[in-house]
């Protein structure tokens, strides 16, 4: 896992310094290099100063490198990464050069107030980015992956690849993973066969009838105590009934161990 983007400026300096933290602890482990992100505005080109948006710029790289200031390096390359616009579009841009292996969000405050788990602009990023990405509650402190809980409604993966950052995720950590297999009313007999990348991968194996993928995990997240939570995106997938808006309420969902979000769908 070469590249792992880390979005800055989201929540409050001392969540963010902690999230950064947690990202340069992972990237120890798994040999990448942090960029994290900071986003500014540049002014508008008509009858502005070229030098005035290059030091709007310079200051965000200042902030960024103040935060680094803050943070046990651990000997990971950390690189600052001013970018100019809108997040949702200024990511998908940049992975388009250097290709993100992984974004790292943190999920909402726990503060009862709040009653949010993802925000617009952290749901936005699950929900529209082909990028992987990696949830991690509010100031979780990083800790060695020793069990995974995957959950899958099909064994029949689409995308190349697709397995990759939860491969690598195992192979750093020795860890091992536990398929759950939810089967929802429109489960078809070749979704029990698993193709060789994904079997490869598995220690053990679980089945549930359930009426969505999302109902199983919360009634077999607890009973498996994972340090880690696997799901794929899907239209009609875990997050289906939390797609309509790109928020996600605490209500609907909320967990206190990192989830990990692949992209490449599987059967719809």
């Amino acid at each position: 896992m070469k590249n792992i983007l880390v979005p800055l400026g989201l929540s409050e300096n001392s969540v963010s310094i902690a999230r950064l933290q947690y990202t340069i602890d992972f990237a120890k482990e798994l040999g990448g290099t942090v960029y994290a992100v900071q986003i500014f505005k540049e002014l508008p080109r008509s009858g502005s100063i070229p030098s005035v948006n290059q030091t709007l710029k310079d200051i965000s790289v200042t902030t960024i490198e103040e935060k680094f200031a803050q943070v046990d390096k651990k000997g990971v390359d950390l690189i600052a990464l001013p970018l100019e616009g809108d997040l949702l579009e200024a990511i998908p841009e940049f992975n388009l050069k250097h290709s993100i292996d992984l974004i790292v969000l943190g999920a909402e405050s726990h503060d009862i107030k709040n009653s949010y788990f993802l925000g617009e602009t952290s749901g936005s990023l699950v929900k529209k980015t082909e990028i992987p990405v990696l949830i991690i509650p509010e100031n979780y402190v990083f800790k060695p992956i020793n069990k995974t809980l995957m959950a899958i409604k099909s064994g029949v993966i689409k995308k190349q690849n697709a397995l990759n950052p939860i491969k690598e995720i195992l192979s750093a950590f020795n860890s091992e993973i536990k398929l759950l297999q939810v089967k929802t009313k429109d489960f078809l007999p070749e979704d029990v066969e698993f193709q060789k990348d994904l079997a490869e991968i598995i220690t053990s194996y679980k089945s549930s009838e359930n009426a969505t993928l999302f109902q199983g995990v919360l009634e077999h997240l607890n009973e498996n105590n994972p340090d880690l939570l696997c799901v794929f995106r899907r239209r009609r997938g875990f997050f289906a009934k939390l797609w309509e808006e790109n928020t996600i309420l605490k209500k609907d969902f909320e967990s206190r161990i990192p989830l990990l979000v692949l992209k490449g769908a599987l059967r719809d």
